[in-house]
């Protein structure tokens, strides 16, 4: 048996991981900047060269399979009735199906909305809104409004399944592109993604990727399958669960620190660990992703820093120098590695924060009421207090020795005791960089994906 080739084209760099199956070990890693302004195949090329050069008696290859971030990634808007259920579970659809959701309305688009969807660069509309039998008049209201801007790209109706056959009407009569999957809010805080997940992937592999000038890449690396953030996901929850009789780690958590944003992903219920805690808001997925698109180590370097005062800074650093002016070297300078300790260590304040609040954001939160009864606890979001690992990834905590210091940031805090944090955490780091390639090889390989990613987190 030969070696099979998993491919990510990310948005910095092109990553490769050659396994051979038969002796079910990785064979190696290689990777080189990402060339999609150019041809993404130099980029690529420049990796396999990498890769024979340093492992001259690997075996021949036989088979690839591929992911992609690259050109920013698979955008999303997301359009519902009510922000906390159908616009959330929108989101949820979009994001646990590898897309960045940077564009997201509820209730009725007004012309100014309509305008700022056609001025977003975008790639697919999730349009949802009601719970089957419930509201239809909103999300009519919006299909037309959608339907008269006349819109280039193709939109996933996934609401009120009463309202169905006149939002096809309204769309074949305008020559809209559209797919019609089951409402991802079907009942009251019931989450239900997997059909709208599964399309939006099938319009990433047969158009987005081609549009974007990748689909040339599929004639040499085989077909890209799924977003990078997909794979990922998918690598989180084949650890976490095993296969057959493969043990997995339980729930775990990925966070990943990248140049643009910080992803999270959880595998896990997130279910309330206390008798007196009664959960409220929409229903959890078991394997949940978010990302903070101002959370970045080079593209969003401003956002970022523009999220805390100097004071607080200090809390994560004891950097001197501006950190406006450094925020900016990066954000201009994409490709900046720190040489100096001083630097460097901006950049470790950078991770933490990425850490922290993008935690925040993330995990659940327990709310407090005050009744003539007592007191009463309310969950909304995921309990993570029981993580038993959390794995960090990208380039910040690969590439850094205090790695592990970073990571802490995502523990439980003083000044958070709402938020349910990590409490006692093992810390994993993706050292060679492979659980993209490992949510690639797991379609086929579960098995020995699990294995590979047991023996090589570091």
């Amino acid at each position: 048996m030969s070696v099979h080739l998993l491919v990510d084209f990310g948005s910095t760099y092109t990553k490769l991981t050659a396994v051979d199956l038969e002796e079910e070990r990785i064979v190696g890693t290689s990777k080189a900047m990402t060339t999609v302004k150019t041809n993404v195949l130099d980029g690529f090329n420049n990796a396999m060269d990498k890769l024979k050069n340093t492992h001259p008696d690997m075996k021949e290859i036989t088979a690839i399979s591929a992911c992609s971030s690259a050109a920013g990634g698979l955008k999303m808007a997301a359009i519902g009735l009510v922000e906390e259920l159908t616009v959330e579970a929108a989101k949820r659809a979009c994001l646990g199906a590898g897309a960045l959701v940077n564009t997201v309305f509820s209730h009725h688009l007004s012309r100014k909305e309509i305008k700022q969807l056609k001025n977003a660069d975008i790639d697919i509309i999730l349009l949802a809104g009601g719970t089957d039998g419930g509201n239809k008049e909103c999300i009519l209201h919006n299909a037309k409004k959608l339907a008269d801007a006349k819109l280039s790209v193709p939109i996933i109706v996934a609401g009120n399944k009463d309202a169905q056959d006149e939002i096809e009407e309204i769309f074949e009569a305008s020559n809209i592109e559209y797919y019609i999957v089951e409402n991802v809010m079907p009942k009251l805080k019931q989450l239900n993604v997997k059909e709208a997940k599964e399309v939006i992937r099938q319009i990433f592999i047969t158009k987005i990727i081609e549009a974007k000038g990748i689909k040339k890449a599929e004639e040499q690396t085989g077909e890209i399958i799924m977003p990078t953030p997909e794979a990922v996901l998918i690598a989180a929850e084949l650890l976490a669960k095993g296969h057959e009789d493969v043990e997995g780690f339980g729930e775990l958590m990925v966070i990943d620190i990248g140049g643009a944003t910080t992803d999270v992903h959880t595998i896990g219920a997130g279910f309330p660990k206390r008798s007196e805690v009664i959960f409220k808001g929409l229903q959890e997925p078991f394997a949940k992703r978010t990302v903070e698109g101002d959370l970045g180590m080079r593209y969003s370097a401003n956002a970022l820093v523009s999220l805390v005062s100097p004071y607080e800074f200090k809390q994560y650093s004891s950097y001197q120098h501006d950190i406006g002016e450094a925020a900016k070297k990066r954000h201009e300078n994409v490709d900046y590695l720190p040489e100096s300790d001083e630097e460097k260590e901006f950049d470790r304040a950078l991770a933490k924060i990425c850490c922290d609040y993008s935690m925040s954001r993330h995990v659940g939160q327990v709310e407090v009421v005050y009744t003539p009864l007592g007191n009463m606890y309310y969950q909304t979001g995921k309990d993570l207090t029981d993580i038993r690992y959390v794995i960090g990834t990208g380039g910040v905590l690969i590439n850094n020795e205090n790695a592990k210091d970073i990571l802490r940031e995502v523990n439980q805090k003083s000044n958070k005791k709402l938020e349910l944090r990590p409490t006692d955490p093992i810390f994993l780091i993706d050292q060679l960089y492979i659980l993209s390639a490992m949510g690639l090889l797991g379609q086929k390989y579960p098995k020995l994906a699990i294995k590979l990613m047991k023996r090589h987190l570091e």
